[in-house]
């Protein structure tokens, strides 16, 4: 069979065009190999994590990101408030008085660091009950603790007895001083003060601090005491809002000023004084004011009378006659 070249260079890939082929076949592969090479080398050098033990917890199941349900906010963190070196103080041992929550009234009024004060206790089998309780701060309420336990227990003891409960007549309230409308805020408005009317003791008796019949020497013992020990004592006698009870605070002045104005009266008489006896009816009439200037003016006028002695010869002629002797 008789072939041309023509036929022949067209059925073998001899020649230009299969070289060309081959050349790039040899390159492509060479490509290959050198980023085999260095994907080995690059992972040589990463290492690989620690296979999972047995003993750890399975792994939890994560949802898609679209499919997690909404992030709950955090709650708040709740402070415990901080107890005060008062409240630490002030233990079950020496009175009954519960914290409470602070207060904020209008105006300023109320405070922090308060108690309910409902007794004061004197030992394991013996208290002194507040009626009713009192709402004061702290430091307030144990300052009538330190005075119920420290004076007027031994007080009680020197008349025979023993105190049982504390007349509370005020304590917290949101008002002005002596309750007038506008006036500066009163320390009972400051949970800072307490009103006290009287005690009552174990064996029924009761001392009233501005009954006038009580024994003065006793109010005087109580004066002394609460005097010394509180900021502000206003009893009888400083003004007219305190004639039926004593006013005890703790107010801060400067230079630590101390105000104590209760008048300790005498006892009124067991009897009554004599009234003078009614005017009786046959009486003349008394004079008017004008007949009394008139007579009061008439004795003036009137020449004075010369005094005389010994038979009715001038005193003076007397007196001179015994110079000249």
């Amino acid at each position: 069979m008789n072939f041309s070249a023509d036929r022949a260079a067209r059925k073998w890939t001899f020649g230009r065009n299969a070289g060309d082929r081959r050349s790039s076949a040899v390159m492509m592969f060479a490509v290959l190999l050198m980023i085999g090479a260095l994907t080995a080398q690059a992972s040589a050098k990463i290492p690989m994590p620690k296979p999972r033990p047995a003993e750890a917890p399975a792994a939890e199941q994560q949802t898609p990101a679209d499919e997690k349900a909404p992030a709950k906010p955090e709650a708040a963190e709740i402070r415990e408030p901080e107890i005060s070196a008062c409240r630490r103080a002030l233990t079950d041992d020496i009175a009954v008085a519960p914290s409470i929550p602070p207060i904020k009234g209008p105006g300023g009024c109320g405070g922090e660091d308060l108690v309910r004060l409902e007794a004061v206790v004197i030992s394991p089998t013996q208290r002194v009950a507040l009626k009713p309780a009192a709402i004061l701060r702290c430091t307030m309420a144990t300052a009538i603790a330190d005075w119920i336990r420290t004076d007027m227990v031994p007080l009680a003891k020197s008349l025979g007895t023993t105190v049982s409960e504390l007349d509370n007549f005020d304590s917290f309230e949101c008002r002005g001083r002596n309750r007038v409308k506008g006036a500066k805020l009163s320390e009972h408005g400051l949970a800072n003060a307490l009103d006290v009317r009287g005690m009552t003791f174990a064996n029924g008796s009761k001392l009233s601090l501005t009954d006038r019949n009580t024994s003065r020497d006793t109010r005087e013992k109580v004066l002394a005491s609460v005097c010394t020990r509180f900021m502000t004592v206003l009893g009888p006698g400083s003004d007219w809002y305190h004639e039926d009870h004593i006013h005890l605070d703790l107010a801060q002045r400067r230079n630590n000023y101390k105000l104590c104005q209760w008048g300790v009266y005498d006892p009124l008489p067991a009897i009554a004084p004599l009234m003078p006896a009614e005017r009786p009816e046959e009486a003349p009439p008394r004079m008017t004011a004008e007949e009394k200037a008139a007579l009061e003016k008439a004795a003036q006028d009137e020449p004075q009378a010369v005094p005389e002695s010994d038979g009715g010869k001038p005193a003076n002629n007397r007196a001179r006659r015994k110079a000249q002797r």
